[in-house]
């Protein structure tokens, strides 16, 4: 079974406080985006540990701490699962913001549900992947949400980038999460992120804002020019996603060559909204 786990963006991303269980309560749209990484999943002989192999670009963990594996390891636990083999292809940078981890876990649940036959429904494969991490569940469905609580309470909304180019660009930076956090002054904004989203992506920029971009551009200037580079050139808007380090830009028309050609050193991918 091939299946290609896609990314997602960070439509502002607003830290309001920090909960008694020393996580925070956020506020921020996630949205998916057309970076792919592939995940293969096939027939195994060890129903306790899954075969995993990595390819692509390196990533961060042993294989017995993937996120795939955690995934398969919760299914298993849950319905004795045959065993299988993993063969993850990682397209999606590590600590850039756009939860390729994250969704390499759920898409691992969604396909060992269809690959098994287990008939596990919505909620209960959002269960099991919010076992992995507090954003997994979000892939499950992969539909724009706002995202509250410490990122995993989900609420519909109606938002669609169709028409538009979504341009994302990692600056070859890794970005650790708890230190973002630890860095962050939490605050109640005043116009809270589910009321500008009704704006047109027009009027976004300088009132959707991402908090973590005053810690890390302070550290990382060469992010921040990420972002100038990007609304200098066209952009109808730019932002960091999550805790960062890519940047995205939202363009009416394609301009991939155009920032290939400014930001040489960089990784950048470009699609049209698919959602």
């Amino acid at each position: 079974m091939l299946l290609f786990p896609n990314a997602k963006i960070n439509i502002g991303l607003n830290v309001a406080g920090k909960r008694p269980d020393g996580f925070h309560d956020i506020e921020t749209v996630f949205y998916p985006a057309g970076l792919c990484d592939i995940l293969e999943l096939t027939p195994g002989s060890n129903n306790s540990q899954p075969g995993f192999k990595a390819t692509g670009l390196p990533v961060d963990s042993p294989g017995e701490k993937n996120l795939c594996v955690k995934a398969f390891q919760e299914m298993s636990r849950l319905y004795n699962l045959p065993g299988v083999n993993i063969h993850l292809h990682k397209v999606i940078p590590i600590g850039a913001g756009l939860g390729g981890g994250s969704s390499d876990a759920a898409f691992t649940v969604k396909g060992l549900n269809n690959m098994f036959g287990l008939n596990i429904d919505t909620a209960g494969m959002k269960k099991i992947a919010g076992k992995t991490g507090s954003d997994t569940p979000f892939f499950i469905l992969n539909k724009p949400v706002l995202a509250s609580g410490r990122g995993n309470v989900f609420r519909d909304i109606e938002l669609s980038l169709k028409g538009y180019y979504i341009l994302i660009v990692y600056p070859g930076i890794k970005i650790d999460t708890a230190w973002a956090y630890s860095k962050v002054n939490p605050i109640k904004p005043h116009n809270p992120i589910k009321e500008l989203i009704k704006l047109s992506p027009e009027k976004w920029q300088g009132r959707i804002v991402n908090d973590f971009e005053e810690v890390v551009f302070r550290s990382y200037p060469e992010i921040e020019a990420v972002k100038k580079t990007l609304l200098e050139n066209g952009a109808v808007y730019a932002s960091m996603s999550g805790s960062g380090s890519a940047c995205y830009a939202l363009f009416e028309n394609p301009a991939a060559g155009v920032i290939r050609g400014l930001l040489p050193d960089c990784y950048i991918c470009e699609g049209e909204a698919f959602y």
